[in-house]
């Protein structure tokens, strides 16, 4: 059974970790912003375990005029899950989430090798690639919620 439930922070570190920050510090898993009361954070469960997790800061990016904007980050999935439409899912409730919340555009840096994932689900590119120092290529996606 698959469900997805709001968590902690701290939560989301037993799937950060593994996949996003592999061979680094725990620090490197805290996000600024993750304990602030407007971030959500949420966990898709597959028989009561934690198999991915997704992050919702409300942060607003200059690259887009819209006054109401979110931003994911942190989203993964362990990787013995991959490929299974679990990130999908993650990424869809996010959408609704943040519908029902009024939010106007969905932002984020996607890594170099999930963009492919991301326009599949809707995202497209703005500008070019960036390189984040320890972490790697990443390009900024963007995707309107209301039009």
């Amino acid at each position: 059974m698959i469900e997805i439930r709001k968590i902690s922070a701290l939560e989301t570190i037993a799937v950060r970790h593994p996949i996003l920050r592999k061979g680094k510090t725990i620090e490197s898993c805290h996000f600024e912003g993750d304990d602030l009361t407007t971030t959500q954070h949420f966990g898709l469960y597959q028989n009561d375990k934690l198999e991915g997790v997704i992050s919702l800061f409300e942060n607003n990016s200059p690259l887009f005029k819209e006054k109401h904007q979110s931003q994911i980050r942190g989203m993964a999935v362990l990787e013995n899950n991959q490929g299974k439409g679990f990130g999908r899912q993650l990424v869809e409730h996010a959408e609704k989430t943040l519908k029902l919340q009024n939010i106007d555009l969905i932002w984020f840096n996607a890594r170099e090798n999930a963009v492919g994932f991301y326009q599949k689900t809707g995202y497209e590119i703005i500008g070019n690639s960036f390189d984040i120092p320890g972490v790697g290529i990443h390009y900024v996606m963007w995707k309107k919620l209301r039009r």
